[in-house]
């Protein structure tokens, strides 16, 4: 029973990146591509929805104008947008997998707070017997998966676990 034990604490991680990837990547990605403005220099130009997505309060208050935004704004406004592209592909090939687990972690809780104060989503109850509600029942079973992660790490199958090894055999090589 031993080995079944070590197979399971091997396979939870790639696990919980795997359950990450089918069910949380298409939507960070297809969020992320709304924040996109368009043609190239859309990569480095927000849309306006981006600015709704994110600071909503801010966008209103400007009259929904993207130039009226702060460079600031922008900036909050593009390392989110980023964030969902990079973070979660980060998680799901294994990179840098716990501080990017810990920072998917928090983009979770700062949505929830922007989707509370910022769009009127109501907040709900913690397991309150509705499974459905969005907030908070909805993004407790979105972190379970990324606490995994931040626990035990990427598992066998990733980047983090190559450098691992590859640092290892380099220390190896290094002894007298």
């Amino acid at each position: 029973m031993r080995w079944l034990q070590t197979a399971g604490l091997q396979l939870i991680p790639l696990l919980a990146r795997a359950l990450f990837a089918f069910t949380l990547l298409a939507f960070f990605w297809k969020s992320a591509l709304t924040k996109l403005g368009d043609r190239i220099t859309g990569l480095w130009t927000p849309s306006a929805g981006a600015y709704g997505q994110i600071l909503p309060l801010q966008f209103e208050a400007v009259g929904y104008d993207p130039s009226a935004m702060s460079t600031l704004n922008w900036a909050i406004v593009m390392l989110g947008t980023y964030a969902e592209f990079i973070l979660p592909a980060c998680i799901v090939i294994g990179f840098m997998t716990r501080l990017t687990a810990l920072g998917m972690v928090g983009f979770i809780i700062v949505m929830s707070l922007v989707d509370v104060t910022g769009h009127g989503v109501a907040l709900g109850s913690l397991l309150d017997g509705n499974p459905s509600g969005l907030i908070p029942d909805q993004r407790l079973f979105w972190i379970f998966p990324l606490m995994v992660i931040v626990f035990f790490g990427a598992g066998p199958l990733s980047i983090d676990r190559r450098i691992q090894l590859h640092r290892q055999k380099t220390k190896g090589e290094e002894s007298p």
